[in-house]
């Protein structure tokens, strides 16, 4: 592919996650904790979280199926950093509720947090993912005010198959506007290694993940007319020296190996944009290595260095 055929590419996947966000802004009434201004369809009308003095509402960002996140925020008229949390599940499972604790967690240290649902693989392949991942940080952006939000302070936090897609939004074009870091636990960074490390291998979940990947391509192998696809999977193919610091965690003996993240942080490096890994001991993946001790404290430092 030449460059210019490369920059057309961005371009339309971003104009993409534009048309997305504006599809979803039809004003309607808002029912939230405290009652924002209009904006996105809200479809949650009460706290079920038991958030106390944080407001909470789950907005659509776009008009499809999945296409919609939940929003935790402190309506003090202060603009705050903002977390984006992006679920696992292979790419064809998982939801956002799995990730409400988290969320919690980050809405409970003062920031506003975006805990995203999209499409899954049953619904579209790549890369849709990425498409309703930007698709979601512009409504947030376009609405700030509304959730008392700093859009030139965020950053991005993924976990496994959600790692990857946070690992493509910061790799994406020449840097994010506001975008101050992406955090990836069990990231799968390089879903061609997925493939290659499954073809022989014995362990169930490193099979598993490469037909996830397979699938996520389209349903083809990364050879021939499908050899397109995969290389707009791999993450750090499109390394930018603009793109944000990332800090990846895994552990030692997981079906995701740190060496995920070696051929990103080589890449990234050469732009001059920081990567640190992380390997703790064990097999522990996804939010259980999240949970491990040491790990969320570890994150949350991390995340508050970049964004306070």
């Amino acid at each position: 592919m030449s460059i210019g055929k490369g920059k057309a590419v961005r371009f339309a996947v971003f104009a993409g996650a534009l048309a997305l966000a504006t599809i979803a802004l039809t004003p309607v009434t808002a029912h939230a904790t405290t009652g924002p201004t209009p904006g996105p369809e809200v479809t949650t009308p009460t706290d079920p979280y038991g958030l106390g003095g944080l407001s909470f509402e789950t907005v659509s960002y776009a008009s499809q199926r999945r296409q919609d996140m939940d929003v935790w925020w402190t309506s003090d008229g202060t603009q705050r950093p903002g977390v984006f949390l992006i679920h696992g599940g292979w790419w064809s499972s998982g939801d956002k509720k799995g990730m409400s604790q988290i969320a919690r967690g980050y809405a409970e240290l003062g920031y506003t947090v975006f805990n995203i649902n999209y499409r899954l693989t049953s619904q579209a392949a790549w890369p849709a993912q990425r498409t309703d991942a930007l698709a979601a940080i512009a409504t947030a952006r376009k609405h700030a005010e509304r959730w008392s939000f700093d859009p030139k302070n965020y950053v991005v936090v993924g976990f496994s198959a959600g790692g990857h897609i946070a690992g493509a939004v910061g790799t994406y074009g020449n840097g994010l506007s506001g975008l101050k870091g992406v955090v990836g636990l069990s990231p799968i960074v390089s879903p061609l290694r997925a493939y290659s490390d499954g073809a022989a291998s014995t362990d169930p979940y490193k099979r598993k993940l490469r037909t996830s990947a397979i699938k996520l391509a389209g349903g083809c192998a990364p050879k021939g007319k499908c050899s397109r696809i995969w290389a707009s999977m791999e993450i750090a193919w499109h390394a930018s020296r603009k793109d944000a610091p990332m800090l990846t965690i895994h552990s030692q003996d997981e079906f995701v190996p740190a060496t995920h993240s070696q051929v990103l942080k080589e890449m990234l490096g050469q732009v001059g944009v920081p990567v640190t890994i992380i390997t703790t001991p064990g097999v522990a993946h996804s939010s259980a290595l999240y949970r491990e001790e040491g790990v969320t404290e570890r994150v949350q430092r991390w995340i508050a260095d970049r964004i306070g």
